[in-house]
C-alpha cells in the first residue's frame, strides 16, 4: 500500500509533461517537418493531398503533357487571385501557370493551388523566360527566388507533385526543369 502515493506521483508527473509538451507542439505548430527545433505534424497534414489539386474537371490524356517548369514568382508573398493582379490581369484564370505552391504569406505554407488553366487542361501562354512548350505544365512557387526561397514545405509540396504528375502522364525526369538556385 506503500506504494500508491508514489504511483499517484508518477502518474501526475506524466500528465503534467504530456499536457506540456502538447501546448509546446501546439506553439510551434507553423514550423515545417525538418525544420529546425520541434514541429506539430497536425499543421502539416492539414494541407490537402496532391492527388486533388492534379485531378482537373476537364478529361486527361495520358499524351497531353511532356514536361513541367518550376519557377518562382518573383514575389515574396502572395496566392493565385493576388499575382493576377500585380501581373494586371483581368482575374485568377488568366495566370500564366497550372499550379501555385504558397509560403505562408498570402496562402498555407505549401498550400497547393490549381489554376483556372489547370482545371480546363489549357496550356500557357509562352514567355521568353521558359522553357516549355505547349505541353509544358507550369508550377509557381511563391518565392522571389534571390533574397527569400522556398519554404521546406514549398519544396516538400513541389517534389511531391512533380512526382505525381510525372508518374501520370510518363513524363521523364529529365523533361523537369527547376529554378537555377533550387535545393
Amino acid at each position: 500500500m506503500s506504494s500508491q502515493p508514489r504511483l499517484v506521483k508518477v502518474l501526475l508527473a506524466l500528465i503534467v509533461s504530456m499536457t506540456s509538451g502538447a501546448v509546446v507542439l501546439i506553439a510551434l505548430g507553423n514550423n515545417a517537418p525538418s525544420s529546425a527545433g520541434a514541429f506539430s505534424l497536425s499543421s502539416y497534414y492539414r494541407l490537402d493531398p496532391v492527388e486533388n489539386a492534379v485531378a482537373s474537371r476537364a478529361p486527361q490524356q495520358p499524351n497531353r503533357w511532356n514536361s513541367i517548369e518550376v519557377f518562382y514568382s518573383g514575389t515574396k508573398a502572395g496566392n493565385i487571385a493576388q499575382l493576377a493582379s500585380l501581373e494586371g490581369l483581368a482575374g485568377a484564370e488568366d495566370i500564366n501557370c497550372h499550379f501555385c505552391i504558397c509560403n505562408g504569406l498570402g496562402g498555407g505554407d505549401g498550400q497547393l493551388l490549381a489554376t483556372e488553366k489547370w482545371q480546363m487542361q489549357w496550356s500557357c501562354v509562352s514567355t521568353q523566360a521558359w522553357y516549355g512548350s505547349s505541353q509544358t505544365i507550369r508550377i509557381c512557387v511563391i518565392a522571389d527566388g534571390r533574397t527569400v526561397g522556398a519554404t521546406d514545405c514549398q519544396r516538400r509540396r513541389t517534389i511531391a507533385i512533380v512526382e505525381s504528375l510525372c508518374g501520370k502522364f510518363n513524363i521523364p525526369a529529365n523533361a523537369v526543369y527547376l529554378p537555377g538556385n533550387w535545393q
